[in-house]
């Protein structure tokens, strides 16, 4: 465990030593971030303007679930996406033979070659979004509603994090999967609305074939103190599996796999 926590030092200190080579660039996608900080928040501005709640949540509930929706996109944009997107171009043009040559777990090195440091900005404006949620609510959450939706988060994190293994996956196979990723990535923006102002089977689908409801509508309802301990269970059993199931698809794709040039 020590030797992978200082290589996940290295890999970190190298993009963002990278990172930092052009600071006019790194400043400037900062500066992007809260842009697009302030555009995802518009669609639920414009929705409460015209209506005082949605089913079941009023307009400050709601940024709470938006809270977890920008956290889980910055640590999406910032962690996973760019080094798994790194695999993909290296299994089709071959540079991946060299990351089977180091010693090290071949899962744990693609998914840690590359992060975008400037992706802190989103997860400083998630907290924000969830202070500003609660001061308007005139409350605060308990300090065990607190840790248990940090791990909700921590699981919807490894959720978003399996499915995109399962998606890398599928680049031992076919040539090109970046249109699934598009896919996905869209399919994950349904995330930032409550699970329940979906209609009844697209909630199912929601909840148990894409899990986007374990990752920010469930959180947000434990933070908010509604959630009960049986569906909090049930939340971390699915990330657990859903990682379990990556990476046995992993494994098995691994084996497949013959070097690009051969």
């Amino acid at each position: 465990m020590r030797r992978y926590l200082l290589l996940l030092g290295i890999q970190t200190r190298i993009s963002a030593s990278l990172a930092m080579q052009y600071r006019f660039d790194f400043l400037l996608k900062s500066a992007m971030a809260l842009f697009w900080l302030a555009v995802t928040l518009m669609p639920l501005l414009a929705l409460f303007t015209h209506r005082p709640s949605l089913p079941g949540w009023t307009f400050e509930e709601a940024l709470v679930v938006m809270g977890f929706f920008v956290l889980c996109k910055a640590l999406l944009d910032g962690a996973v996406t760019p080094s798994l997107l790194t695999v993909v171009e290296g299994i089709r043009d071959g540079r991946f033979d060299f990351t089977l040559l180091k010693p090290a777990d071949t899962q744990f090195l693609v998914s840690t070659s590359r992060f975008e440091p400037w992706r802190i900005i989103d997860l400083i404006g998630g907290l924000g979004i969830f202070v500003y949620a609660f001061m308007k609510m005139g409350r605060w959450p308990s300090p065990q509603s607190v840790l248990l939706s940090a791990g909700l988060l921590a699981m919807a994190v490894l959720l978003l994090y399996s499915m995109w293994i399962m998606v890398v996956s599928l680049s031992f196979f076919v040539v090109k999967v970046d249109n699934l990723g598009y896919l996905m990535a869209s399919l994950f923006d349904a995330a930032r609305w409550p699970v329940s102002v979906f209609p009844r089977a697209l909630q199912l689908v929601f909840t148990f074939i894409l899990p986007v409801a374990l990752m920010t509508t469930y959180p947000a309802e434990l933070l908010l103190g509604r959630l009960d301990l049986g569906t909090t269970a049930f939340c971390f059993v699915g990330g657990i599996a859903f990682a379990t199931a990556a990476r046995i698809v992993w494994l098995r794709a691994l084996r497949v796999y013959t070097s690009a040039s051969s």
